[in-house]
């Protein structure tokens, strides 16, 4: 029984591997039709056309159905159904024999798209697909950049520049008084490995452990991903400075002779005893005074009897 279970293995092994060889290829038979297509990731610019190519070997044209769909993660939708196209692709695509030519096509149309292929036969339904990724490439636009307007030297300071409308993804490039920053820099030909910053080309940042008088300039960052012209952020100055020690430290011993003074006014007024007299007055006000005219004692003690 064993013997016969791995005899039976070993002879769907082949149609297996077959299985993926097809599906890497970019085709799928199923129920005797073979559906593939010429290019599996196309790629357009977006206004322009893109064209996705689908071709089977149904034999009755005429009652072949051609079904298009965009799959975007669980969702699926119909783009071509029932010899009309659906939806946005209405009025800007058209079908050929059973491959689309998409007009003017947009980021929105970036995904992946499933053809459909099915026709009647002696044995029932025929049917195959095959899938095609379609990528709209968009120029970069212009990037945002953060520069601060002024620094310490000696202190971490931080540029960041970043736009998010490019695909595929933008790279980043900053300049300092109109002249590009190098990645390495370079002396005689000898290569200094270590720079005064960290330039990250994909995250657009500038990274200045150390800042020193030396970087102080107009900056700005330059996005570019080889689909249109390359875009520039408003030029901003960044002012570097010393740390004035001297005039720290002058204002630290002022205020510590303020503190000092003070103190010794209070001491002072202690010693003379100007806090103690307002207690004692305080007190005085505060005690009962025996004593009044003796006319009124008279009278009251005439009105008792």
């Amino acid at each position: 029984m064993a013997r016969r279970n791995g005899g039976a293995l070993l002879l769907l092994l082949p149609a297996f591997l077959l299985g993926l060889l097809c599906s890497h290829l970019g085709y799928y038979k199923a129920y005797g039709i073979t559906v593939e297509t010429d290019n599996k990731l196309v790629k357009a610019r977006e206004f322009e056309g893109a064209y996705l190519n689908c071709k089977h070997n149904a034999k009755k044209q005429s009652d072949t159905r051609v079904e298009w769909k965009k799959i975007s993660g669980k969702d699926v939708s119909f783009v071509y159904f029932q010899g009309s196209f659906i939806g946005n692709f209405k009025g800007r695509a058209e079908i050929r024999h059973s491959s689309i030519q998409i007009k003017n096509v947009t980021r929105k149309d970036s995904g992946k798209y499933r053809c459909e292929i099915s026709t009647p036969s002696e044995h029932g339904q025929e049917a195959g697909e095959t899938e095609i990724t379609l990528l709209v490439l968009v120029p970069s636009a212009v990037p945002v950049c953060e520069v601060p307007i002024s620094a310490m030297s000696g202190t971490v300071v931080e540029l960041r520049c970043k736009e998010n409308e490019g695909v595929p993804a933008s790279k980043y490039r900053w300049y300092r008084n109109n002249f590009p920053l190098s990645e390495s820099l370079m002396l005689g030909n000898v290569k200094k490995d270590r720079l005064p910053y960290a330039m990250n080309t994909t995250s657009g940042t500038l990274l200045f452990n150390h800042v020193s008088k030396n970087d102080t300039g107009e900056y700005y960052c330059e996005a570019d991903n080889e689909i249109g012209q390359p875009q520039k952020c408003p030029v901003k100055r960044m002012q570097v400075d010393d740390l004035n020690v001297s005039g720290i430290i002058a204002a630290v011993v002022i205020v510590a002779l303020i503190i000092a003074s003070c103190g010794l006014g209070v001491y002072y007024a202690q010693k003379k005893g100007y806090f103690s007299k307002k207690k004692s007055s305080s007190r005085n006000s505060s005690k009962y005074k025996p004593g009044g005219n003796e006319k009124d004692f008279k009278h009251t003690k005439s009105f008792i009897i």
